[in-house]
């Protein structure tokens, strides 16, 4: 079961393999974020810098799949044909406060109506595509005891 509609185009690691570790970690149902080696900053998205320091000693390191709900949208507009039926659907901004404040977007799971709060907990969730010749797997969030 997948939250979107089927015939989005799948993510696809970037030739350059930055974020190769993020897309590896999350089919294991991992989360994995960058670390600075040398301040210990936490950033995302992936860079070959440290955001703080300008080092170029970065990690990739597991974080625990807890946030809050920092910013959202209720989409009702479709930003791709596949989602044309799919709307209304939630997406949240979630601050990782164990690594550092650095923020991820995703979908809200649940009902697409729910009302949602500013700093809620959420979990995330992975969700594995296994069909067809490219396997990835998704994180979404859902409020945390749902």
């Amino acid at each position: 079961m997948t939250y979107l509609a089927a015939g989005l185009p799948a993510p696809v690691i970037e030739i350059d393999l930055l974020d190769a570790p993020y897309w590896n970690g999350t089919r294991q149902h991992r989360l994995m974020v960058q670390r600075c080696a040398k301040c210990q900053s936490f950033q995302w998205g992936p860079e070959w810098i440290c955001h703080a320091c300008s080092s170029f000693e970065i990690d990739w390191v597991e974080v625990e799949g807890k946030g809050a709900i920092y910013s959202w949208q209720r989409v009702w507009h479709p930003v791709h044909a596949a989602l044309k039926d799919q709307g209304p659907y939630l997406i949240v901004l979630v601050e990782l406060r164990q690594a550092g404040n650095i923020r991820m977007i995703g979908n809200l799971l649940g009902d697409p109506l729910q009302r949602v709060k500013m700093g809620a907990p959420v979990n995330a969730v992975f969700e594995d595509h296994n069909e067809g010749e490219l396997r990835y797997t998704l994180v979404q969030w859902e409020l945390a005891g749902a």
